[in-house]
């Protein structure tokens, strides 16, 4: 064993003793007092921006504020992508950067600075990474009680419907033996009509994406109680025909006859690949197999929500994956984001990029935050209409072992 030692239980027990009465803004001072238990001279708690594109120092309100790092560039934007410690070492000490996951959340980094002499063997990056996971924890639950975080995460004001939309959100990564699903927004700080959910409940994965009509705050109300309804619906135990035929019942007793929603909502067999979708006047899902996409998924239940023509019939769309395929599901913002030349991105684009990201092994939240980055560089940062993805993965046992 080398500098960490037996620290790292120490440290556990010290973040786990002060958390219960700790709030957002005691994140800083519960980090660095782990950190010198585990042998460290310096240790500096970073925050994922909203955008994805900066990691953000949470530091002791007496300190000066310190310099975000790009996610992109630098060694700690390596450790969050990769989901993997990166150390480096030169005369400053040796730092580990070691990825902040919540579940399977990406929440930001660690940096833990070691003196210039120091070792660090498996066993104590392994402790790195327990305590890691345990801050990661404590973030998002700490966040529950506070602002700190929020306020760091955001480097531009959201909207107010943005902020009624992000509460609604389910969180963006989600990984379990036999799934995994992703979700992306954009823009992060403006976001209002689109929505996506999951659950999954023992075998079943439960995905859908939604786009209201409109903008603005009327446009999140039409997607919140959209959302509401197919969750209410769900935990009662319903299929997918009747959660359909909810949402829309809801929508029109709500918002009347002229307002709707378009959605896809799909169910994953996660024992046997089986999906299941309805697709109310959404762009169809893409389906990704061996590093490109395939085929389309689309049914002719073309209807959008809420006004009430739905057919006495819904199509229920079937498909089988194989091991390793991808499900994309996204809102019409993504083609339809323009150029200075009013040049759509387009389906053609979209197709090419997701192929070459899949076919380069990059995890379904990775490919996502790419997704949002080309997007956001094609319109040149600023997207007239939101932009929300979902990807699904039905995994392999070899793409299990692959993700955190």
């Amino acid at each position: 064993m080398g500098t960490v030692g037996d620290g790292g239980l120490a440290a556990l027990q010290s973040l786990l003793r002060s958390a219960h009465l700790s709030r957002a803004d005691d994140l800083p001072s519960l980090v660095t007092a782990a950190g010198r238990l585990i042998g460290a001279d310096r240790a500096v708690l970073y925050v994922i921006d909203y955008d994805q594109l900066l990691l953000v120092p949470l530091l002791d309100p007496e300190r000066p504020a310190g310099e975000p790092l790009s996610v992109d560039g630098t060694l700690g934007g390596r450790a969050f992508r990769d989901v993997a410690l990166h150390t480096s070492s030169g005369d400053a000490g040796v730092t580990a950067w070691v990825p902040l996951i919540d579940g399977t959340e990406r929440v930001g980094v660690l940096e833990l600075g070691y003196p210039a002499d120091t070792e660090l063997d498996d066993e104590d990056q392994a402790i790195c990474r327990d305590v890691a996971g345990l801050v990661a924890e404590l973030v998002s639950t700490r966040s529950m009680y506070g602002d700190a975080v929020e306020r760091a995460r955001r480097r531009a004001p959201l909207t107010l419907p943005a902020e009624l939309q992000w509460r609604l959100l389910p969180p963006l990564t989600f990984v379990s033996p036999r799934i995994a699903v992703a979700g992306g927004v954009a823009p992060t700080t403006e976001v209002a009509g689109d929505s996506f959910d999951y659950a999954v409940n023992g075998s079943v994965a439960h995905v859908a994406i939604l786009d209201a009509m409109g903008h603005g705050l009327e446009a999140t109300l039409l997607a919140s109680v959209a959302v509401a309804a197919l969750r209410n619906t769900r935990r009662r135990g319903c299929g997918l025909v009747e959660t359909v035929r909810t949402i829309d019942l809801e929508l029109g007793a709500h918002f009347g006859p002229d307002k709707f929603v378009t959605a896809i909502v799909g169910e994953l067999d996660t024992a046997t690949g089986g999906w299941r979708w309805v697709s109310c006047g959404h762009p169809p899902a893409l389906l990704i197999r061996g590093g490109r996409v395939v085929k389309t998924l689309d049914s002719v239940s073309g209807v959008p929500l809420g006004l009430g023509l739905l057919p006495d019939r819904l199509e229920v769309g079937e498909s089988r994956l194989e091991p390793g395929d991808r499900l994309l599901l996204y809102t019409d913002g993504v083609i339809e984001a323009r150029d200075a030349a009013g040049d759509f991105f387009g389906t053609d684009r979209l197709v090419d990029f997701i192929s070459r990201q899949s076919a380069a092994g990059q995890p379904a939240a990775e490919t996502l935050r790419r997704l949002n980055l080309a997007l956001l560089g094609y319109q040149d940062g600023a997207l007239q209409d939101d932009a929300t993805t979902v990807m699904v993965e039905w995994l392999t046992d070899e793409a299990e072992r692959s993700l955190p």
